[in-house]
């Protein structure tokens, strides 16, 4: 099916090169229920079924011990491949060429498209083979594996499905292919096009090439017409759109949840015991995600997670809340490592679960309280938030007060080490800033006033035990020595102005301590486990719009430029890059690390009104 507007190809490995399952250069697919990672050679090495942090069905970009854990269209004697998304949509095409002038495209997509009134996003997965010139013969290699790699499932079949009794779900492949192809993984000449639905186990009511073409259709039109309404700034459309995207990729449509990355223990650099599972919802993450989607106008993304967060966090009590939680409201992520996965690149542990719900994050009450604030302003939204939503709000103040001088892990989740953060400070003070904001706009004049007063109160504390004289910038902790990449945010919530003295002498400081080239790194100083080896991508955003909010708009677009080279093929980040290669580590996609990109262009592009 040609695909008449199309990002610009992007060519997969060199003859005799073939690409690797332990590689992130990777696509993404997905419609808010189900997400898969596709290679270069359009192999699905990574999806969790039936919800992002549940077992890994297709796992085969950790390794699986015994093999397996992939969908692999085997195109024989295979040379090179290209691949592209469908412009403006989550839809992913990949052509794979082989040495005899055969060709052939796979294209993939989950469904998401309006339907009978509602939003139609099955946990499903739609492919098509269709052969592009010569006589290709393919192979299809559907190998889902169990509990994260430890054995294959059962499978039964029809005359044309096959059902894989997963943990947790049961999946059906149906295909206009014959069964024992795939069965046996069988070769043969693909001389039309081929279609598998692997979803539900239900009966399709129509051919699978009919589903494909139809469910197609309506997916392109719904991402098209989501792209439509994007306010994106004038430069750099392209890489926002696919930010946009895969950010929107990256929440729960059940729960509004938006998870920090769709894999675990990718590590952050290579041999590092510092390999986690992302598949959870951090507050702090997701509340970066909703106001960077706020700032391209979507806000119904803002809309689904405040209702995951006020049915989880904003209840009744005020006792304290954790930094993360799962994306169907778990409270407890205990965290276990998995024998039946060798790691990515052979580079254990790999880990499920993720110990940081049990540590004190206190930032976590100022994000929501920041992720919540444009509901009491934004007429375009069909439910503001009033009067009950801002008394509901209020737990998280009263909280942020409490906490904002007690010790905590910080928004690193050092492990081995507590201390009294400026961010985390700096952040309950912005809850309560923005509190007194919210009040004043519902008329709540007394409760605006109380606000307001522990604000004042709040912030002449940090200031005090934040800001060290003698070195002349802000430090990473109360009384402390050390920076820390996080001290770049002070003026984007409003504890600084830009151009604040202060904080021209922390931005230049941390220039100079933490960057590498065009590189920042979190924090250097060695942690629980050593010092950090690789540059972390927010960080790099961060110092770049500060930057531009010190007055060095020039520096901090060479810097943008520079970052927005470094991106996959296909346009996309994972958390880290090792400096010195160029090389992505760290869990992918990284909603962090495409948040900051987002944000940056959005500073820094020229105005529509000014370019035009």
């Amino acid at each position: 099916m040609p695909h008449p507007s199309e990002d610009k190809p992007r060519s997969g490995p060199e003859p005799g090169h073939p690409a690797s399952p332990a590689s992130l250069q990777l696509g993404v697919v997905g419609n808010g229920s189900v997400a898969a990672l596709i290679d270069a050679r359009a192999r699905i090495v990574w999806c969790c079924l039936p919800r992002f942090d549940a077992d890994a069905t297709f796992c085969a970009l950790l390794s699986p011990r015994n093999g397996g854990g992939d969908w692999s269209i085997e195109l024989q004697d295979f040379e090179r491949a290209e691949q592209h998304y469908v412009a403006n949509t989550a839809v992913l095409v990949t052509r794979l060429f082989d040495r005899h002038g055969g060709a052939v495209e796979v294209t993939d997509f989950a469904p998401r498209h309006r339907a009978f009134g509602r939003l139609y996003h099955p946990v499903l997965l739609a492919r098509q083979v269709r052969p592009l010139a010569g006589a290709p013969r393919i192979r299809v290699l559907l190998r889902p594996l169990c509990d994260y790699g430890a054995r294959p499932p059962q499978t039964t079949s029809g005359s044309n499905h096959i059902r894989y009794l997963l943990d947790g779900v049961v999946q059906r492949l149906t295909t206009d292919i014959a069964v024992p192809l795939i069965e046996r993984a069988l070769p043969f000449g693909l001389d039309r096009p081929a279609h598998f639905v692997f979803g539900p186990d239900e009966t399709l009511s129509e051919s699978p090439a009919e589903f494909f073409r139809r469910t197609l259709d309506r997916t392109l039109e719904y991402w098209r017409d989501w792209v439509r309404y994007l306010s994106i700034p004038y430069e750099w459309q392209e890489p926002v759109i696919r930010a946009a995207i895969t950010l929107k990729l990256c929440q729960y449509e059940a729960t509004g949840a938006i998870v920090a990355a769709l894999t675990t223990s990718i590590p952050e650099a290579a041999h590092t015991a510092r390999n986690w599972d992302y598949r959870y919802c951090w507050l702090r993450d997701a509340a970066f995600t909703v106001r960077a989607l706020n700032r391209l106008g979507a806000t119904r993304s803002m809309e689904e997670y405040i209702r995951y967060v006020f049915n989880l966090a904003v209840s009744d009590g005020d006792d304290e809340i954790g930094p993360v939680f799962g994306i169907t409201f778990e409270r407890e992520l205990h965290e276990r490592q998995v024998d039946g996965l060798a790691g990515y690149r052979g580079m254990g542990p790999v880990r499920v679960g993720n110990d940081a719900w049990r540590q004190r994050q206190n930032d976590a009450y100022g994000s929501v309280v920041l992720a919540s604030a444009q509901l009491f302003f934004d007429r375009r939204l069909e439910r503001m938030g009033d009067e009950n939503t801002f008394l509901r709000l209020e737990r998280m103040g009263r909280l942020a007060l409490r906490m904002a001088e007690q010790p905590d892990a910080g928004l690193w989740e050092f492990r081995g080490r507590a201390a009294v953060h400026t961010y985390s400070a700096a952040m309950c003070w912005a809850a309560c800033d923005r509190l007194a904001h919210i009040a004043t706009e519902l008329g709540l004049d007394a409760r605006a006033r109380h606000w307001h007063d522990e604000a004042v109160r709040l912030h002449a504390r940090i200031e005090a035990r934040a800001w060290n004289a003698r070195l002349g910038h802000f430090v990473d902790a109360y009384d402390g020595e050390h920076l820390d990449a996080s001290l770049l945010l002070l003026a984007d919530i409003g504890f600084v102005e830009p151009r604040d003295p202060r904080f021209i002498a922390t931005v230049d400081a941390i220039g100079r301590e933490l960057g590498r080239g065009n590189y920042l790194f979190r924090y250097i100083a060695p942690d629980d486990f050593g010092a950090p080896e690789t540059s972390f991508n927010i960080c790099t955003f961060w110092y770049i719009e500060a930057l531009a909010a010190t007055g060095r708009g020039e520096q901090a677009r060479a810097m943008f430029e520079h970052m927005l080279a470094q991106r996959s093929p296909l346009g996309l980040f994972s958390e880290d890059i090792a400096p010195a290669t160029g090389e992505h580590w760290g869990n992918f996609p990284q909603t962090y690390s495409l948040v900051g990109l987002v944000q940056a262009a959005m500073r820094l592009s020229r105005r529509w009104e000014d370019a035009l």
